[in-house]
This record gives C-alpha cells, structure tokens and sequence, in this order.
C-alpha cells in the first residue's frame, strides 16, 4: 500500500498503531524453524532499506487485524473522496521494474490532477491504482480514463503487460495491438477458427479493426 492508500485504510478501519506511510504485508509459512529463519532475512532486508522494524502476529485473530488494512482497500480508498466512482488500473511488470513503475503512475496520477491511491500483490509484480472521479465531471472522467491508459503504457515500456489479472473486455482493447503486435492475427485466426460465427463473447479482447474472417 502506497502512502496515501494506507492513510485512507488507517482511517476508514480504525487501525491504531499503524503508520500513514508506504507499507509491505508479508506471510510467512513453514515450520516453527524455517519462518524465523524467513522473518530474520526480511528484518535484515529491510533494515538495510531504511525499513522500519517489522510488526508482525502469529495468533490468527492479531494476524487478520494487521491485515486488515490491505484486505478493506477498495472501500478504504473510495472513501478519501465521497460521491466519486473509480477505475482500477491492473499494471504487471517484471519485479525489477516495480518500483520505477510505481513512481511514473503516482507522478502521472499527480499530472493529472486526480486521487489515485495504490494498492498491490507486488510479490508478482502486479500493483493497482484505484483512479477516482467525480461521475458528473465529464471533463475529470476523461481524464481519469486517459490516466488508465498510461498506467498500462508505462507498464508496457517496462516489459510488462496491461492487465495483471483483471482480463482485457473493453476498455483494453485499444492497447492489445501495442502489446501483442502481429501476434493479434494469430489470436484472430484462431478465434475465427472455433467461432466462425463470432458467437463466443463476440466484440471482447481483440481490437475492433481486427479481420475475423473465417
């Protein structure tokens, strides 16, 4: 969680304790043995960082409670704006290119003029910002859906991809090309192939100007 999602999780949860700045949740798994082994190597990573010491629960109860922060984003993020929708970008980059991915969408998001907190399961490389607009502004929705488009370029010139997890539908389209190159045509053959009628969830993923012809 970047540091204006976790302010807003601090506030909307109630989380005592916890401070307003940019924040990593770990789990550990293993025997009794093999998780202090892990947690001694992250304390020792993230000293070396400038990290702060770790606050870490073993009972489940303390456990849930420190997650909690992460599992309440959405509604946590909605809230530093009321009345306003949102667009959850789905940027995936390799790890290495995380962090300098991560600060071009907050300055970008800054540029914009727009409230855009960030949230991620970065172990993979995977990081979302939640991008909120006022829904009769149709001027800041514009911009707000300019920004999504970014986000997954700058993903892009970073090797990664424009969707993560959350699949292409619609609004992606327009960057599968910029993705996939020639590879469309393949996609498309192959569509064209098994749904010759274009039955099959027809008018999703691949761009409109695509040839489908069987």
């Amino acid at each position: 969680l970047d540091r204006l999602q976790m302010g807003a999780s601090i506030r909307h949860s109630k989380l005592e304790g916890l401070e307003e700045r940019e924040t990593l949740f770990l789990e550990f798994h293993g025997s009794p043995r093999a998780v202090d082994e892990q947690i001694a190597l992250v304390r020792e990573i993230c000293a070396s960082f400038g990290g702060d010491e770790l606050k870490w629960a073993l009972e489940q109860e303390a456990r849930t409670k420190l997650w909690t922060a992460r599992h309440n984003a959405y509604w946590a993020a909605r809230s530093l704006r009321s009345g306003c929708e949102s667009f959850a970008t789905d940027a995936c980059v390799p790890i290495s290119s995380l962090p300098t991915c991560i600060l071009e969408a907050q300055r970008a998001a800054e540029a914009a003029g727009l409230t855009a907190p960030i949230v991620g399961h970065v172990g993979d490389g995977n990081f979302h910002m939640l991008v909120l607009y006022e829904p009769s502004d149709p001027a800041q929705r514009a911009r707000a859906e300019a920004l999504t488009d970014q986000i997954a370029r700058i993903a892009l010139a970073h090797g990664g991809t424009a969707t993560g997890e959350h699949g292409v539908g619609l609004h992606k389209r327009n960057l599968m090309r910029e993705e996939h190159g020639a590879a469309i045509e393949v996609m498309a053959a192959l569509k064209a192939a098994l749904d010759p009628s274009n039955i099959m969830n027809p008018g999703k993923i691949l761009p409109d100007e695509t040839d489908l012809t069987p």
